[in-house]
């Protein structure tokens, strides 16, 4: 039960921030990412679970991605070039706040309190047109422990 559990807690979380459209697990590439609908997505990658004494160690991945719309602007005319034609910088910015926010439900908020518990440091790191549509986001790198409750007796 603990993969279910897992996935449907920070599947929960990520469905209730206001930000986030869709959420889905597995390979990114069986997702269609043409779909205009699904956007804001999160996507949950388990990379590895270690089998500890006490607990399970999941070492996850989250994609928080949105599509980049581009201005038909001319660059050129732009009053401040910092500003791009993009909205780019709003979307790493929304979903900064995505990744952002599920951290810090893991390491004080009610997930924690449901033993949900973040170990070490997460890595974030962003991208732009990484997939078929013109999107940009964060790969967000963590690792949780909860309890390891099978019992030898």
């Amino acid at each position: 039960m603990a993969y279910y559990n897992i996935l449907d807690k920070i599947k929960e979380h990520l469905e209730a921030n206001q930000v986030t459209n869709t959420v889905t697990e597995g390979d990114i590439f069986d997702i269609d990412l043409n779909k205009k609908t699904i956007f804001p997505l999160a996507h949950m990658i388990v990379d590895n679970v270690l089998l500890e004494e006490h607990v399970t160690r999941f070492q996850i991945t989250l994609l928080a991605m949105d599509v980049v719309d581009i201005s038909k602007d001319d660059p050129k005319d732009a009053e401040d070039p910092f500003m791009q034609i993009s909205n780019r910088q709003d979307v790493l910015n929304t979903q900064l706040f995505v990744i952002n926010d599920l951290v810090e439900h893991l390491r004080r908020g009610d997930l924690y309190v449901d033993k949900y518990q973040i170990v070490g440091v997460p890595t974030a790191i962003p991208f732009d047109d990484r997939f078929e549509n013109l999107l940009a986001g964060w790969n967000l790198s963590l690792v949780i422990d909860i309890p390891n409750k099978i019992s030898i007796c």
